[in-house]
């Protein structure tokens, strides 16, 4: 696995477990998936696209 596409685990995740969110960039997309399913496959998402999701997470507009 090359540099650019390491999943690193979100900094607000703790280290008991539950909800962890790891990213990765996949070169022209950026890569998100369940850390602990990450087997599961991920989502592919633009750069435009992740930032506008960063976005909307913290103007809580979406039902997390």
């Amino acid at each position: 696995m090359s540099k650019m596409d390491q999943w690193r685990k979100s900094s607000y995740s703790g280290h008991e477990g539950g909800e962890c969110v790891e990213i990765a960039n996949l070169h022209a997309a950026v890569g998100v998936r369940d850390s602990k399913a990450p087997e599961a496959g991920h989502l592919t998402l633009s750069a435009t696209g992740f930032a506008d999701l960063i976005a909307r997470v913290k103007r809580s507009e979406l039902d997390l």
